[in-house]
């Protein structure tokens, strides 16, 4: 190969338009085969810095793309390679993520290459805790786990539902993390009642960061555009994730291969004219959205990374024609989509039996391919809640129910799936 540098326009077109492993294939220089437990790192061609974006009011700088790792990194060190290779530096774990193999798989990294922490941004979250106590716990763990002095971003409430849960004894955990220098920035992480979550962070100035659901279906919400709104007011930063809008009745895991329908046809031709596959549209979509300093996102392998890091390095704003398409898309779609508003669904039906949770496991199985974990989750819901789920009455939830979801179908999809 004469020139290891790649054009940006070219590199996205060529991603976007012709395939991504044509690109890849111009792009990196032949290796031998590697172990993913190994240290050697394949070689790339020489690919733009990441933009970054200020965090809210905190006045530190992150890439607008992190690497969204619910992996095994023990097992997949070559993930961590190959993020670093193109410039993810951003990088979020949380306490149960890969049964904790996330946060050991990152340790693994830097034990082997310690000079290589002065290069992250790493951020985790106090999974399942539910006190200050266990918050420490957790803390203690991952800092041990991922061999290091500190978090840059540690979310000490994992999957915020209810706005009570910030007290002021969690404040006063938090400036004492800060104090003792085992964390930079404290945040919380939320995609469950965003909207009134959100709403409730932008009222605490002791929380720098907020982590939510955010995509081209949620734009659509003016409650959620207003909670964002505010928090974006008060300084807070905010990390989008699941910025892909999948749903529970998706099929498919493969971005690159997600043309199920007339409508998802549609836009996935109009964005490959536009130069854009249309998983790419969706982060662009989100990150022109300057409220937002990052997107979170799984990556499954080389090539969606690269596609996902060629989105963010092209600078073509999406048009008003292309925010409709959007619109259209969500709204003839939206029957397939669980947006989280739990506090709605839950409440028409008695003994709240945890609809929004059981939809989230549902869309872990069905369009993220992961069925173990799925399972798991499921069965971490008390035996006699799950129990009741095939017998209880979802009428009323589906009568009140933004998405018009047939819950009663999606929960009885759960069951037999789940169960």
């Amino acid at each position: 190969m004469k020139d290891k540098r790649i054009d940006r326009r070219n590199f996205l077109k060529t991603i976007g338009a012709t395939g991504l492993g044509s690109v890849l294939g111009s792009a990196r220089l032949k290796a031998e085969p590697v172990d993913s437990n190994t240290c050697a790192k394949p070689k790339r061609a020489e690919v733009p810095e990441l933009p970054k974006r200020k965090l809210g009011k905190t006045g530190v700088e992150v890439p607008v793309l992190a690497l969204g790792g619910d992996f095994n990194f023990v097992d997949e060190q070559i993930r961590l390679h190959e993020a670093l290779d193109w410039g993810i530096n951003y990088w979020d774990t949380a306490h149960f993520y890969g049964r904790g193999n996330s946060e050991r798989g990152i340790g693994k990294f830097l034990a082997k290459d310690p000079e290589t922490r002065k290069k992250l941004f790493i951020a985790t979250k106090a999974s399942g805790a539910k006190n200050e106590d266990e918050i420490e716990e957790r803390l203690q763990m991952s800092l041990e786990r991922m061999h290091t002095d500190y978090i840059d971003l540690y979310y000490g409430v994992h999957m915020l539902d209810d706005p009570e849960r910030l007290t002021d004894e969690l404040r006063q955990w938090a400036e004492n993390a800060k104090k003792r220098k085992v964390i930079r920035l404290f945040g919380v992480s939320t995609h469950k009642n965003m909207a009134e979550c959100l709403a409730a962070v932008a009222k605490l100035d002791w929380i720098d960061a907020v982590m939510t659901s955010y995509n081209f279906r949620l734009m659509q919400d003016d409650k959620m555009q207003g909670a964002i709104d505010a928090c974006h007011k008060a300084g807070t930063g905010l990390i989008a994730m699941k910025v892909q809008g999948h749903g529970q009745t998706a099929h498919w895991v493969d971005p690159r291969c997600d043309v199920e329908t007339e409508e998802d046809k549609k836009l996935v031709e109009h964005f490959l004219k536009r130069g854009f596959t249309k998983g790419q549209a969706k982060i662009k979509v989100v990150l022109q959205d300057e409220r937002f300093s990052s997107a979170c996102v799984a990556m499954d392998d080389v090539t969606i990374m690269a596609s996902n890091v060629a989105a963010v390095l092209d600078k073509t704003k999406l048009s008003q024609a292309d925010f409709e398409l959007f619109k259209e898309y969500a709204q003839e779609t939206c029957s397939g989509y669980c947006a989280g508003c739990a506090s709605i669904c839950e409440s028409a039906v008695a003994d709240a039996p945890r609809i929004s949770e059981v939809m989230r496991y549902l869309m872990y199985y069905n369009s993220y391919g992961r069925k173990v974990e799925a399972k798991e989750l499921f069965a971490q819901i008390p035996s006699h809640v799950r129990n009741k789920l095939p017998r209880l009455d979802y009428s009323r939830a589906e009568d009140r129910c933004p998405q018009h979801l047939p819950i009663s179908k999606l929960m009885a999809e759960a069951v037999d799936k789940l169960a």
